[in-house]
């Protein structure tokens, strides 16, 4: 009888499995969408116009991306908590585990977790972010006081390519996002302390014209986001020295004439995009503040519906002569300079785009937000589609040229495909204080 019950009981559990395992994989989401050939960043920005790519973004496509790229990067993560973007000498190296970590790299994932909803305590990636966060804060306190650096961990990707203060700059705005979030379970003492270390870092590492010392190949790139990184620390609390910000900001700027549109590319490897989306993103919240006071001014009935936001119609609504024209000039500059930065010979980059482009526009499109310019919609869904379109089937995307870390490479692109989800933040650094 035992025997019988064996013969006829098994073949029914076999089946039962076999359904099981089918219905289980048909309610599994799939992908719609297939990696491009050749490299995945080789065709992102100018080599092919971005028109037409929005229709990849859906809210599968997007939700899956953003899954596999953090599931890629939860496993990408080193021993120590911190995650690496490799020697200059080694750019051929894809595996995350044969890299040492660096701040910079690991700043970049920290945001990326943060962006994407993750918290210390909540979300499949929490002990992620928390080993990053705690990697970041003993590399900063156990720095040499006598260092200029943050860190020991010489010659990496992201120093060589963007600069030898990357990781402080870097470090900076993750720790900015931190406090910003009031992250439950944070030491929230010791983020400020390392964020005032860091600060100090990009303050001192900062020349008379505004620009980052110790720059690398594209070294355009390293000042640009030390002036986000300032920002993002006063939206979040901290000291800024204005003397320093203001600087930088001009800096930025100067790299742009907003009169013919020429672009000084001397500190961006002769790369437009690289000094153009920095000009953008330094003049952003200047041009917010110009352009809502006239609008204020406009619905009030004190100047004509027709007015050009100018420095004359800033004179005219009460801004002193040296004030207008700093928020006349930074307007004209914003609007010009974001038009040619999305301009698809300018997105074309390097030719074949690696993390520097990817850096680029982020800072593009993160300084639409900032301004509260309606024009970062359009920007977004169609860099998202192509971004959607482009990663790899392990989850991850990496670079062609200069910055190929994948690791690198996977946190930028989540930070841009999840935009969306720091509106808030972006538009409080906008702010005038």
């Amino acid at each position: 009888m035992k025997t019988k019950l064996k013969f006829i009981w098994v073949p029914a559990l076999t089946l039962v499995g076999i359904v099981f395992y089918v219905a289980l994989m048909a309610s599994t989401p799939k992908r719609t969408l297939q990696p491009e050939k050749g490299c995945v960043f080789m065709t992102v920005m100018g080599e092919q116009s971005s028109e037409g790519f929005d229709r990849y973004k859906s809210d599968q496509n997007l939700q899956l991306a953003v899954r596999d790229g953090l599931q890629w990067l939860s496993k990408a993560q080193l021993p120590n908590g911190g995650y690496g973007a490799g020697g200059h000498s080694a750019q051929h190296v894809r595996d995350p585990h044969a890299v040492k970590a660096d701040p910079a790299t690991t700043a970049m994932v920290g945001m990326a977790l943060l962006r994407s909803g993750t918290t210390l305590k909540k979300g499949i990636h929490a002990e992620n972010l928390k080993n990053a966060l705690d990697y970041l804060l003993n590399t900063i306190e156990n720095a040499n006081d006598d260092s200029p650096y943050i860190t020991q961990v010489r010659n990496t990707q992201i120093q060589t390519k963007l600069g030898e203060n990357i990781d402080a700059v870097l470090a900076a705005q993750f720790l900015s996002n931190v406090l910003d979030r009031n992250l439950s379970g944070m030491d929230r003492k010791r983020v400020v302390r390392c964020l005032g270390i860091c600060i100090a870092h990009i303050q001192n590492g900062t020349d008379a014209h505004g620009k980052q010392r110790g720059a690398g190949w594209a070294g355009v790139l390293q000042s640009g986001m030390a002036n986000s990184a300032l920002e993002a620390a006063q939206a979040a609390g901290a000291s800024v020295d204005e003397v320093v910000i203001e600087r930088s900001r001009k800096y930025q700027k100067d790299n742009y004439n907003e009169e013919d549109g020429s672009v000084k590319t001397d500190d961006g490897a002769g790369i437009m995009l690289y000094a153009v989306s920095g000009s953008v993103r330094a003049s952003a919240k200047e041009a917010r503040k110009a352009k809502a006071d006239i609008n204020k001014a406009k619905a009030e009935g004190k100047i004509a519906a027709d007015a050009e936001v100018n420095a004359e119609t800033l004179e005219e609504i009460g801004y002193a002569q040296g004030e207008a024209q700093k928020y006349g000039t930074a307007y004209k500059i914003y609007e010009s300079a974001k038009e040619t930065a999305q301009r698809d010979e300018v997105l074309d980059g390097f030719g074949n785009n690696g993390g520097e482009e990817f850096l680029s526009y982020l800072q593009t499109g993160e300084s639409l937000l900032v301004s509260k310019d309606d024009d970062w919609k359009k920007w977004y869904d169609g860099m998202s589609g192509r971004i959607l379109k482009i990663q790899n089937k392990d989850g991850s995307w990496n670079g062609h040229h200069c910055i190929t870390s994948p690791v690198f490479c996977t946190a930028t692109s989540l930070l841009l495909l999840t935009v969306e989800e720091d509106i808030a933040f972006l538009q409080k650094i906008g702010e005038e204080k």
